[in-house]
Order: structure tokens, then C-alpha cells, then sequence
């Protein structure tokens, strides 16, 4: 017989950026050992992009070749032994039914977490902020309004462009600011003005900038509560 664990193997797909990334793996190792003790930490294969090729990729608008990379990753990850599948950024989910489509295990969508726990707090009308990409496309909004009844609130051109900028000019590269952090709390003040009773931190590097403490309403962090999530699947079985 070969070796096996009740712990599943967590499987991510990272580098997009790696800063993001990097906090993925500190969350799934400290979840474990919270829940399993001083020495115990997460089982997890991670497959890390060069994000330098996937951004260039982004920008062009070549979504086909993105999703071609993905899959591979995917099944790169789960012939690698992986119970679970985490794709470690918001953006990245535009191919998500394409990746789940070509794996037999499970890929746990980051924007799931990410509404039960605004579901579970009471809250209907939520901001919205990450890359153009997850702002403007509908993958991202359109599965929170049609799987969660959530109205999403995103930020309007100029804003959504501030927040593009300092995500890939500054926080891919791990550059954290006064000046951005500023204008983000600037950001997130005009989405509770109007209305928003929550805001989405939903680039897996904004988390690296903004603190609860830059936001008159409730934040809700899609890195941590990704890993969290990912945390419980890989341990949900040790009990049987």
C-alpha cells in the first residue's frame, strides 16, 4: 500500500503574483496548525506562473491562451496528487468552468467564501475592488448576484482605474504606499456613499495594503477567506 492521509492535498495555482501567493501558504499552514496542533501544517502542491507572462497576456486580451496555461496547471496539479483545487487570484476565476471542467477534483471558487461570509453577516449590497478585469467583467460580479443574491456596487471609471494602476504598478511588486493607501480609503468611502454596506477586497494582493481600519464598513478579505475555506475541505473527512 501506498502512503495516504486523511489530510487532502491542496493543489494552487499561484504566481499571479507570487506576493498573493505567498500569503496563501502562510494562511493554509497556520489554519492546519490551528486546528491540528504546534507541528501539524497543510499538505498543498503549489504550480507558480511567472506572472510577468501572464499579465502581458491579461492586458492583450488573449484569455484563450490564459486558459490554456490554467488547465494544464490544473492537471499538472492533480496528477501531482491534489485533492483540491485553489486558483490563488480573483482575475484568474474568468476561466474557472474551464479548469473545473478538465480535473475531476473539486476546484473551490474563490468567490463562494468569499459571499457566505457576507451572506452570514446579514449583508445584501457589497463594493467591489480588484482589477479592471474582475470590476468590469461579469465572471466575477455575475456569480455573486446569481449564486448569492448579492448586489455588487463597483467603483466608477476613475476609481476603477486608480485601483487597477496600484495593483499591477505597485502591489504585484510587493510596493505598499501611504499615497495608495490613501486612495483607496478615498475609493472605498465613495462605495459606502453610495451604499455599499460591505466592501470586496477582491484581488488577492489588496490585502497587503488595506487594513479595516481604512474602511467605515465591514472588509471582506477574498485571500483569507479562500485559504480558510480550502483549510476546512482539506480536513473535512478526518473524522470519518
Amino acid at each position: 500500500m501506498g502512503y495516504a492521509s486523511a489530510m487532502k492535498m491542496i493543489g494552487l495555482i499561484g504566481g499571479m503574483s507570487w506576493e498573493s501567493s505567498a500569503e496563501y501558504y502562510r494562511i493554509l499552514n497556520q489554519g492546519v496548525r490551528d486546528r491540528q496542533g504546534p507541528t501539524a501544517s497543510a499538505r498543498c502542491l503549489l504550480w507558480s506562473f511567472d506572472f510577468s507572462e501572464i499579465e502581458r497576456l491579461q492586458h492583450a486580451g488573449d484569455w484563450s491562451g490564459l486558459e490554456l496555461r490554467m488547465v494544464d496547471a490544473a492537471r499538472r496539479l492533480e496528477a501531482g496528487g491534489a485533492g483540491i483545487l485553489l486558483i490563488c487570484t480573483n482575475t484568474m476565476h474568468r476561466m474557472a468552468d474551464q479548469v473545473q471542467a478538465a480535473v475531476a477534483i473539486p476546484l473551490l471558487h474563490i468567490a463562494d467564501p468569499t459571499a457566505r461570509a457576507i451572506r452570514a453577516r446579514g449583508f445584501r449590497r457589497v463594493g467591489l475592488l480588484g482589477t479592471a478585469f474582475t470590476m468590469e467583467q461579469d465572471f466575477y460580479k455575475g456569480r455573486l448576484r446569481d449564486r448569492h443574491g448579492l448586489d455588487v456596487l463597483i467603483p466608477e471609471a476613475e476609481d476603477r482605474a486608480t485601483v487597477h494602476r496600484i495593483i499591477y504598478e505597485e502591489l504585484v511588486a510587493g510596493v505598499v504606499t501611504g499615497e495608495s493607501r490613501a486612495a483607496y480609503r478615498a475609493v472605498i468611502a465613495r462605495l459606502v456613499a453610495r451604499g455599499a454596506e460591505a466592501v470586496i477586497l477582491g484581488c488577492t494582493e489588496i490585502m497587503l495594503l488595506v487594513r479595516p481600519e481604512d474602511s467605515a464598513v465591514p472588509l471582506f478579505d477574498t485571500t483569507a477567506l479562500h485559504a480558510e475555506a480550502a483549510v476546512a475541505a482539506a480536513l473535512a473527512d478526518q473524522s470519518a
